[in-house]
């Protein structure tokens, strides 16, 4: 059985070691808050324009002319850019891209992409350089004339 002065000495480490981990788990927050504020002000929000298309098609892979053309005249890829696009994705391992002139950027938000592939965009987002992932803000797709 354990003495009265023990038992002060047992709950008064308990309570240093919870004291303990509440410090540590506030450390740990603090240190992710500032992390995910380095890496949101570590980029200018900027506006990119240009088409949703695919890793692989646009990285020719599968591709001789950066374009969907080759693609397109296999069967069972469909008729048009976002046919061509979610195939890629879908079936040949790609990732939905934003392509603007000769640059292609990867997207963080791969379902906003899909529904806006093979489509002219106008996207707002901060870009990683390191990585060259757009953090998308928005997508709206531009009117065609």
């Amino acid at each position: 059985m354990k003495s009265a002065g023990r038992r002060v000495l047992d709950s008064l480490g308990e309570k240093q070691a919870m004291g303990k981990k509440r410090r540590r788990g506030w450390m740990l927050t603090l240190v992710a808050a500032a992390c995910m504020v380095c890496f949101a002000g570590g980029g200018q929000e900027r506006v990119f324009v240009g088409e949703i298309g695919d890793s692989q098609c646009a990285l020719n892979v599968h591709s001789l002319s950066r374009s969907h053309k080759e693609m397109l005249k296999k069967p069972g890829v469909g008729t048009s850019a976002a046919d061509c696009a979610r195939y890629c994705v879908k079936n040949l391992g790609g990732v939905f891209v934003l392509v603007v002139k000769e640059k292609v950027y990867k997207l963080d938000n791969q379902v906003l992409a899909e529904k806006n592939a093979g489509l002219k965009v106008k996207l707002t987002g901060v870009l990683d350089p390191q990585t060259n992932v757009i953090a998308v803000q928005s997508m709206e797709p531009l009117k065609t004339q």
